[in-house]
């Protein structure tokens, strides 16, 4: 049975970029460290991986929860053509919860980040999507009532 969520990786092609999106949101740099070699070839399923991985970690989150970025020195990264076409099949966004979308929503703006929608109330929440880092669909989520998902 699951205990909770541990961690989402991403693969970014600029990583300063996707970190100061993630740094925006509460997220803290924790450690960096480059994975290559066979065993983890053989893991990810890429041969001849080089990759720098930085683990970023929600700052006061219980249980913890983590992003993991990774930026491939080797092989070279493959772009997904309908990574923001949230009607493919597969992964369609992330979603954090937060306490106030206002705020939030002027700190992603003042860094460059662009909403790609307009705010929808819905189930109790006021939700907005972002442009995360490389078209990641990120939403933000603000509750309305005091019946909040698990805390």
């Amino acid at each position: 049975m699951v205990k909770h969520f541990d961690h989402l990786t991403l693969v970014v092609r600029d990583l300063e970029k996707a970190r100061t999106f993630f740094d925006i949101l509460g997220f803290r740099h924790v450690k960096t460290v480059v994975i290559t070699g066979d065993e983890f070839a053989r893991y990810m399923g890429v041969p001849g991986i080089e990759a720098e991985h930085v683990t970023l970690v929600l700052e006061n989150a219980v249980p913890r929860t983590e992003i993991q970025l990774l930026h491939y020195l080797h092989p070279a990264v493959l772009p997904d053509p309908n990574i923001r076409n949230l009607s493919k099949v597969g992964m369609n966004h992330v979603c954090f919860a937060v306490e106030d979308l206002d705020a939030e929503m002027e700190r992603l703006r003042a860094a460059g980040f662009t909403p790609r929608s307009d705010i929808l109330e819905f189930h109790d929440r006021r939700l907005i999507f972002f442009d995360g880092p490389e078209g990641v669909t990120v939403e933000l989520s603000e509750w309305q009532t005091s019946e909040e998902g698990p805390q």
